[in-house]
């Protein structure tokens, strides 16, 4: 199995709230522009806010990035779920989890542009189809495969991050992101050895456990464009 005495913890979603929102807005209203400059190929339009900030513009970066965050959460428990127990609803669970991935890279694209959107979706559909050699390895008792399959799997994940970093060097660094990501790969794990092993009360403890800590993820992501694109956040 998955080798779970190594392997690290849980990730997902809870949909956001406009109170919890306008809550985690209460340290990220202030405008100024970052100077970060952005990843190849990124294209970035901030620049100092010349009106108070929007509140419900804001609230509304905050909740539109946990819905997606959360059916990447959700849809990724189901397909894992599926690959271990029910075979016949794996496609098409997989199908909608890979359309998730699509999703989170066209948020990006009002910001940092069509390429950069393109560029997300592709690392993160990468991050999806990289998890089946570690689910099959995993399934097979296999250590070798298994342990070249999570190398290579959290070596996406720092893609991700460094990717997500030269975007947003000063509201992301990648000091921050790259821990994120590796734990969302740990999480992962984590709640993927219970659902193979059909603990399903502790896959869903664990899978709560990983929610908390995706729904910072995605807070950070927020929090960051509107720091970086004041103006397209102002009233």
């Amino acid at each position: 199995m998955f080798g779970a005495q190594r392997l690290g913890k849980g990730l997902v979603p809870a949909l956001a709230g406009a109170a919890l929102a306008a809550t985690l807005l209460a340290g990220c209203s202030s405008a100024g522009s970052s100077d970060a400059s952005a990843a190849s190929g990124m294209h970035m339009t901030s620049g100092a806010a010349t009106t108070a900030p929007n509140p419900q513009k804001q609230i509304a970066l905050y909740t539109a990035m946990r819905t997606l965050w959360t059916d990447h959460m959700q849809w990724t428990y189901g397909t894992v779920k599926a690959f271990f127990h029910n075979p016949d609803s794996l496609q098409p669970t997989l199908d909608r989890l890979l359309r998730d991935q699509k999703d989170l890279g066209a948020a990006i694209v009002p910001y940092y542009g069509q390429a950069a959107g393109d560029k997300l979706a592709a690392l993160l559909t990468t991050h999806i189809q990289q998890a089946v050699p570690v689910l099959k390895a995993a399934q097979a008792n296999d250590k070798a495969a298994l342990d070249k399959a999570m190398a290579d799997w959290y070596a996406n994940a720092k893609e991700i991050a460094d990717f997500l970093s030269g975007a947003n060097p000063k509201n992301w660094p990648t000091s921050a992101t790259e821990p994120m990501m590796k734990e969302h790969i740990d999480q992962t794990t984590t709640y993927s050895v219970d659902l193979l092993k059909g603990d399903y009360t502790k896959s869903i403890k664990d899978y709560d456990a990983a929610s908390e800590h995706m729904m910072m993820l995605s807070d950070t992501l927020a929090k960051g464009i509107i720091a970086q694109f004041p103006d397209k956040f102002a009233a």
